[in-house]
């Protein structure tokens, strides 16, 4: 039985590796990307002032990790743009998502059940992406397995390591958001799974790629399924990290981070005669208006 159970794993683990992305699941990682994009405090403003930087900021929403990956391999950033079918596909989907009469396909997708499932979609071909990243390194860079690391986390994660540049071109520049100093679960999860692919590539993870690839899949697809259902931020790794950089920094991660959640705010300055008429001149004025 155990043998039994083993093929058949071996065998789903084949066929998923092998199923074709391209529309379907493609289809699904560029309208969450663009939902996304939607969901940017501007986005639809930029959208109704400048359709060309709207749409910019889509295809780099939509094939950023391409884009940036190519840089660092010294490939041209334009090569994905010779793929015509998937770069009309997401123009497409930025189109029905900004520019839909009645806003009709933006309430289809971002229903929740619907939602929920181009999320599940959308990491299948994330996944996807760190493993290609990682084998296109391998060939590239026989023994560099950092190199490999890099390029498997920059295909994983790739919109959210441009997005300081994508907000330039939407006018808005928030350094703070940088995703190096305040990493996502996606960008976390890329960097992991790209160090578990590289070390299955190296021959050092005694587990078949196509294997890998299911695994963390599921792990994704119901990661980020679960967090969506219940509009959670927090990290599934939030306890281990918290432990290893206690051990190895000297210091909790989670422990700066309750600090700061748990200091108590400044007491805001009572508000002088001045500043109180003039707020009351101004909603009088709003409420005219």
């Amino acid at each position: 039985m155990e043998v039994l159970a083993a093929l058949n794993l071996g065998e789903i683990a084949g066929t998923f590796s092998k199923m074709g992305m391209f529309p379907v699941f493609d289809l699904a990682y560029y309208i969450v990307s663009i939902l996304y994009l939607k969901y940017e405090p501007g986005s639809v403003e930029v959208s109704r002032r400048s359709p060309v930087a709207s749409w910019l900021c889509a295809m780099l929403y939509c094939f950023g990790s391409y884009i940036l990956a190519d840089v660092m391999l010294g490939h041209s950033p334009l090569d994905y743009f010779q793929h015509n079918s998937h770069i009309l596909l997401a123009s497409a989907v930025w189109y029905l998502t900004f520019y839909c009469p009645l806003n009709l396909f933006y309430k289809c997708v971002a229903f929740l059940p619907v939602k929920l499932v181009l999320v599940a979609l959308k990491e299948v071909v994330r996944c996807r992406k760190i493993a290609a990243g990682v084998h296109h390194a391998h060939h590239a860079f026989h023994n560099g397995f950092f190199i490999m690391v890099i390029v498997g986390y920059v295909k994983g994660s790739g919109v959210a390591l441009m997005s300081n540049f994508e907000q330039l071109l939407r006018g808005v520049w928030r350094p703070e958001t940088n995703e190096i100093l305040n990493m996502s679960f996606p960008t976390k999860a890329s960097l992991y799974g790209a160090v578990l692919f590289t070390l299955q590539e190296a021959h050092w993870l005694p587990v078949g790629k196509s294997t890998l690839i299911l695994c963390f899949t599921l792990f994704m697809a119901t990661s980020k399924v679960v967090m969506t259902a219940r509009h959670s931020h927090g990290s599934p790794f939030a306890l281990v990290e918290s432990w290893v950089c206690h051990l190895l920094f000297g210091s909790a991660l989670g422990g700066a981070e309750e600090e700061h959640h748990h200091a108590p705010a400044p007491p805001s300055p009572l508000k002088t005669k001045e500043e109180l008429s003039e707020g009351a001149r101004k909603r009088k004025t709003k409420k005219a208006e």
